[in-house]
C-alpha cells in the first residue's frame, strides 16, 4: 500500500506493508498507518486485505472516504485503486513478484533494433508477449519506438491476420472520444447523422493501440474498464451492448504510475492494461546501439554507411538524444539531404540540438513542456540512482535507507531509470 500524504510530493510517498488483519488509518498516534494531515480524524478507517482486493471502511470520519469520486462506508475495493481520505491519498497495491527474463539472442523485433543488453531484454519480454492475447502497456519516452514495438507484437501473434488500429488518445476532443473509442448510433448528439462503429469495432479480431492512454479523460476511464473487463461496450445511443474480440496494446510516456497516484489515472485501469508492462530504454541507456542504428539509417537514406567512426561518431555518442532514436533518425536524414552527393560519413554535415560535448541540455523549450519535464525527470532519476548505487555497494537495504525510502518504493524507482544492480549481496 502507497501513502501519499496531503503536503508530501510524491516522491517522498510512504510504502505500507499491510498485515493479514490489516491497518488502522487516521491522525492518532496509536494508528498503523498515521496521516499527518488536519482533515483526516483521529481515527479514520480501518483497510484489510482480502481475497477479492482490500476491504475498507470509514469509522465514521468527518470528511469522509473516498473512491472514485463516491463517498464510502464500506466497499471492497479493487487492487490498484486510490482512496481519499483527507486531503492525502492511499494507494491500494498487491505485493509484486519480479521476474528475471534472458536477454533474447535476436537483435531485432519487427522494426525494433538493437544488439545491447536492455534491448535484447525488452526484445525477449516482447517475444513471450507476442504468444498470447493478455493486454500490454508500453511506457517509455517519446521517441522510444512504442508503436513500432506495438506493431511488431501483433505482427508476431496470431492475430496478424486481423486489423491493426491505432487509436491516439491525446489527439481526439473530450466531446468527441467516446463516440471514436466506442461508437454511436444516428441522433445519439447533435450531428450524429448516422451510425458510427469507432476504434472497437474497427479492432475486432485484431489489435487496438491505444497510444498516449495517458491523456485519457479521467471520465472515460470507467467505460474502457468494463470493456477491457467484459469485452463489452454500449455505444453512444444504444440501448444493447455489443461485444468485441480485441488485443489491447497501450502506450505513454508520461508517469503513469505518478499519474495514479495524484488521481489523474484510475488505478484499476493501470492494472487492467499492465499484465505485461515494458519499460523501453532511451537511446543514452543504449548507446551501443548507436554505431549499428546510424549504418542503417544512411543506407535507409541512399548514403554509404562505410567509415563511420571518428569524431563525427564520437559526437553522436556524447550527445544526450532528448528525443530518442526518433531525434537519430532526423539527424541523419537530415545530415545526407545536406550533403554533398557521395559525402562520406565523416564529412556530413551533423546538426544536434547542442553541441555540448561535455554537457548536456537542463532545460530547454524546444519541445513540449510535459515532455521536456518528463525527460529531465528520468535523468534525474537515472543520476541519482546510479550514484546511490555506488555509495551503498550496491547492497538495497543500505540504500533504501541512504535514500530514506522504502525498498520497494526503491525497486519501482530503479525500473523506471532502467537500472539492474548487479549486485545485491547483504540484501535483507
Amino acid at each position: 500500500m502507497r501513502v501519499v500524504g496531503a503536503t508530501e510530493p510524491l516522491v517522498r510517498a510512504r510504502m505500507v506493508t499491510l498485515p493479514t488483519v490489516g491497518v488502522l488509518v487516521g491522525a492518532d498516534s496509536s494508528c498503523e498507518v498515521r496521516l499527518e494531515d488536519p482533515a483526516v480524524s483521529r481515527k479514520h478507517a480501518t483497510i484489510v486485505p482480502v481475497a477479492e482486493g482490500f476491504e475498507v471502511s470509514d469509522l465514521g470520519s468527518r470528511n469522509g472516504t473516498w473512491l472514485d469520486g463516491a463517498r464510502i462506508t464500506r466497499v471492497v475495493a479493487p487492487a490498484g485503486a486510490t482512496l481519499g481520505i483527507g486531503n492525502s491519498l492511499v494507494q491500494l497495491l498487491p505485493e509484486e513478484d519480479s521476474l528475471d527474463i534472458p536477454p533474447s539472442e535476436a537483435t531485432s523485433f519487427g522494426d525494433l533494433f538493437g544488439s545491447s543488453e536492455p534491448m535484447r531484454r525488452i526484445f525477449a519480454i516482447l517475444e513471450r508477449a507476442s504468444r498470447s492475447s493478455a493486454p500490454v502497456l508500453l511506457l517509455g519516452e517519446s521517441g522510444t519506438g512504442k508503436e513500432l514495438a506495438a506493431r511488431a507484437l501483433h505482427a508476431s501473434s496470431l492475430r496478424r491476420g486481423g486489423p491493426f488500429v491505432v487509436f491516439d488518445c491525446g489527439a481526439a476532443s473530450t466531446t468527441l472520444i467516446e463516440s471514436e473509442l466506442f461508437g454511436h448510433k444516428k441522433g445519439a448528439f447533435t450531428g450524429a447523422h448516422r451510425d458510427h462503429s469507432g476504434a472497437f469495432a474497427a479492432a475486432h479480431g485484431g489489435t487496438l493501440f491505444l497510444d498516449e492512454i495517458g491523456d485519457l479523460p479521467l471520465s472515460v476511464q470507467p467505460k474502457l474498464l468494463r470493456l477491457l473487463e467484459r469485452s463489452e461496450v454500449t455505444p453512444l445511443g444504444a440501448r444493447a451492448a455489443e461485444r468485441y474480440d480485441v488485443r489491447f496494446v497501450a502506450a505513454t510516456h508520461r508517469n503513469l504510475w505518478s499519474d495514479v497516484g495524484a488521481g489523474h489515472f484510475r488505478g484499476d485501469l493501470y492494472y487492467r492494461l499492465a499484465v505485461v508492462e515494458i519499460h523501453l530504454p532511451p537511446l543514452r541507456q543504449r548507446k551501443d546501439d548507436i554505431p549499428p542504428l546510424v549504418r542503417a539509417l544512411l543506407r535507409a537514406n541512399g548514403a554509404s554507411d562505410a567509415e563511420v567512426g571518428g569524431p563525427q561518431l564520437e559526437r553522436l555518442l556524447r550527445y544526450a538524444w532528448p528525443g530518442n532514436v526518433r531525434e537519430l533518425r532526423n539527424v541523419m536524414a537530415r545530415a545526407v539531404a545536406l550533403g554533398m552527393p557521395g559525402a562520406k560519413f565523416g564529412d556530413m554535415p551533423i546538426l544536434l540540438r547542442t553541441d555540448g560535448a561535455t554537457r548536456e541540455p537542463i532545460a530547454q523549450a524546444d519541445m513540449p513542456y510535459i515532455e521536456a519535464k518528463e525527460a529531465l525527470l528520468a535523468r534525474f532519476d537515472r543520476d541519482y540512482c546510479a550514484d546511490l548505487l555506488n555509495r551503498s555497494g550496491p547492497n538495497l537495504s543500505e540504500a533504501a535507507r541512504m535514500a530514506k525510502i522504502e525498498r520497494k518504493y526503491l525497486y519501482r524507482v530503479l525500473e523506471r531509470a532502467g537500472i539492474r544492480p548487479r549486485d545485491t549481496q547483504g540484501d535483507e
